[in-house]
């Protein structure tokens, strides 16, 4: 099979394998990385509410607080890089478990923060707190690794559905933070990111003792050993590629910028990976406006703690709650057609945004059609890009697409503050509804989702072998 077909079928309604991992070494990775997603999401679910109002709280400046927001989405955006790099180096194992580890260390230091009101381990706590996103992202490429083309967007939206778990109850851990902080003496806010420190460092555990063998290790030995003789399948494509970097003789390492000119000159040159990486950051960016400063918003209208915690955990829900259906349609349907629901969805949510800003249950209904919007084009920008991008090097581009995403997430929650302290929130769904213009115009384009998948470059191959 040629490149081209085994990508296409991903994205086709073709036949797919009965189950979703056949594979017992799938099977094992999958299990490893869903129980380690519902430990460490808990830590992540805190900050969308608990670690927006704490900002608000120890800042006293909505300026300040702003900013303190944005931090945990930059933190996830200046790590992403690395850790995709250290997934490049050393393997999965580790790049997980590191990421989960810093984002525990940056919950203990918001334990401290919260109570004793401390600026500065607040700021470094959310940006540390970033790290647990970068590796619950890297880990639903990781669920990819050792899946079957036709499995790909389910094995991935596997990972991300049971994540919502975690945060599902991320947001309302206010609640046991009361309990917790009335048997430790600590602030409610100060036990809740207890809770989340516990649970990310388990996380990184998990990862560290069960996630063997690596993944993307066995990947790499899979693809040396089908190695194909001259004679056999056309010596093009992404996969074969791989398995010829696997069997170079090693060469030196290029360090990470040189790595991402390359992911971008590989953007700059694949119509697909560039529709898909736009997709991501817009699904990124209206979910990230909005959600942001919802906490604020209903606060600002008297909405009570539980009320805030329960908006953003129904949030979380539809963000994570169908993935393992949005998975089925991008294998059945292709990224096109679910990308396009995507868009219907974001619609129906900016329209009460706009239009029912001022009622609490509009503003519910708006978060739950949010989060199912930003499921349905990210997991299909997601498994795209996971398809196009097959190379041995893929762990690396992944990180960037990741850290890009982040990025742009981070200046949104960043603008979002201002711009509703100056206009309203019914403005800042219309903001978001301007950055979906792009992606709209990209659906209504066929060829944009249909171009040819990447085909490395010697230098790209080589870097593979580096890392075997």
């Amino acid at each position: 099979m040629t490149a081209t077909s085994t990508t296409a079928t991903a994205g086709s309604g073709g036949p797919a394998p009965a189950g979703i991992a056949a594979d017992p070494m799938q099977r094992r990775t999958l299990v490893v990385l869903v129980v380690a997603q519902i430990l460490g999401t808990i830590g992540l679910g805190v900050a969308p509410s608990i670690g927006i109002l704490l900002a608000g709280e120890v800042t006293d400046s909505e300026a300040w607080a702003g900013l303190a927001r944005t931090s945990s989405t930059l933190g996830a955006a200046v790590l992403g890089v690395p850790l995709g790099s250290l997934a490049a180096r050393r393997g999965r194992r580790i790049a997980l478990t590191t990421g989960w580890w810093t984002a525990a260390a940056g919950a203990g230091l918001l334990v401290a923060a919260a109570q004793w009101q401390l600026v500065g381990p607040l700021f470094l706590g959310l940006l540390m707190t970033g790290a647990g996103t970068a590796a619950a992202l890297q880990a639903r490429f990781t669920a990819t690794d050792l899946a079957t083309p036709g499995t790909r967007a389910r094995s991935l939206s596997l990972v991300v559905w049971m994540g919502a778990i975690g945060n599902v109850l991320g947001p309302n851990l206010g609640v046991p933070g009361e309990a917790l902080g009335t048997v430790t003496g600590l602030s409610t806010y100060a036990a809740a990111f207890l809770i989340a420190a516990v649970g990310s460092a388990f996380a990184g555990t998990v990862i560290l003792v069960l996630l063997r063998p690596d993944p993307l290790h066995v990947l790499a030995r899979r693809q040396a050993d089908v190695l194909p003789s001259e004679d056999s399948a056309p010596a093009d494509g992404p996969a074969l590629a791989s398995a010829v970097g696997a069997a170079l003789p090693a060469t030196p390492r290029p360090g990470a910028v040189v790595r991402l000119r390359r992911v971008a000159g590989a953007l700059q040159g694949n119509r697909r990976a560039r529709t898909a990486l736009i997709a991501l950051l817009t699904s990124q960016v209206v979910m990230v406006s909005l959600m942001t400063m919802t906490p604020v918003h209903l606060e600002h209208q008297g909405d009570s703690l539980t009320i805030i915690g329960l908006t953003i955990s129904l949030h979380v829900a539809g963000m994570y709650g169908l993935s393992p259906v949005v998975g089925y349609l991008v294998d059945r349907l292709g990224p096109r057609a679910v990308v396009g629901l995507g868009i219907v969805l974001f619609a129906m949510s900016l329209g009460l945004a706009i239009g029912a800003s001022g009622s609490t249950v509009g503003i519910v209904a708006s978060l739950i059609l949010l989060g199912l919007g930003w499921s349905f084009m990210n997991v299909a920008g997601a498994a795209m890009f996971s398809t196009v991008v097959e190379d041995r090097s893929r762990a690396s581009a992944q990180g960037g697409a990741d850290a890009l995403s982040n990025l742009f997430g981070a200046s949104a929650a960043f603008v979002a503050g201002p711009l509703m302290a100056v206009t309203s929130f019914a403005a800042l769904g219309v903001a978001a509804a301007v950055v979906m213009i792009p992606v709209v115009l990209l659906v209504l384009r066929p060829g944009a989702w249909s171009a040819p998948p990447l085909v490395l470059e010697p230098a790209d191959v080589r870097e593979g072998a580096g890392r075997s």
